[in-house]
């Protein structure tokens, strides 16, 4: 790796003696299946965040939301996750295709721990699975197909650290990062005026979500 970081940490040993190790508890609570705690969990769950990487490692990590329950645990070992209309670029499924390794979050609204889901996905087209997570009369072209091969509750730390919750501590609206500036931005073309991807945004959200 090129970087100007003058102290890396290069081993497991290394970093175990500066952190210390796991307690029994946290080695000790991870599953391979999804349980009735953890399937009860997936139909609260109005969030998710799908981590994937593409053959070569490149990693991406995309969210997924909607209603709750909008995840369906088809058993103990698979889930489908609705793959809503997005923006074409395919990062999540064209990284399953080249690599089926996948990481899931599913957080609840005001829960501040999260549950954790690893496995293997796959791209699928079930006409009968697909129609169980219609949304707005909408069914979806295709769903991620996820196996389970290890699920756990993740702490809560990041979630008080953060505050996330609390609406009390959310920035002013006014201080927050304007999206369609920094896409216009970034995009740098003259077509592309910060008003007129706000107008695009706006239509998407409205008339595009299903």
């Amino acid at each position: 790796m090129s970087n100007q970081f003058s102290e890396i940490i290069s081993t497991v040993e290394d970093l175990q003696a500066l952190l210390g190790t796991p307690s029994d508890l946290v080695n000790n609570k991870s599953i391979d299946y999804l349980d009735s705690h953890c399937r009860d969990f997936i139909s609260k769950a109005s969030m998710l965040f799908v981590s994937t990487s593409d053959a070569a490692g490149n990693c991406d990590v995309s969210p997924r939301g909607d209603a709750a329950g909008f995840v369906l645990a088809l058993d103990e070992k698979r889930l489908v996750i609705p793959e809503r209309p997005g923006n074409k670029r395919c990062d999540t499924l064209r990284n399953i295709l080249e690599n089926p390794k996948v990481g899931l979050i599913f957080i609840i609204p005001g829960l501040e721990e999260t549950l954790r889901v690893n496995g293997k996905a796959c791209i699928i087209k079930d006409e009968i699975i697909l129609t169980q997570l219609a949304a707005q009369g909408k069914v979806p072209v295709v769903g991620i197909g996820v196996e389970v091969e290890e699920c756990y509750i993740h702490c809560a730390k990041a979630f008080k650290r953060s505050s996330l919750w609390q609406p009390e501590q959310w920035p002013a609206q006014e201080t927050l990062p304007r999206p369609a500036a920094i896409l216009a931005d970034h995009i740098k073309k003259p077509d592309y005026s910060e008003e007129h991807i706000k107008t695009v945004l706006k239509e998407s959200y409205e008339k595009r979500l299903y």
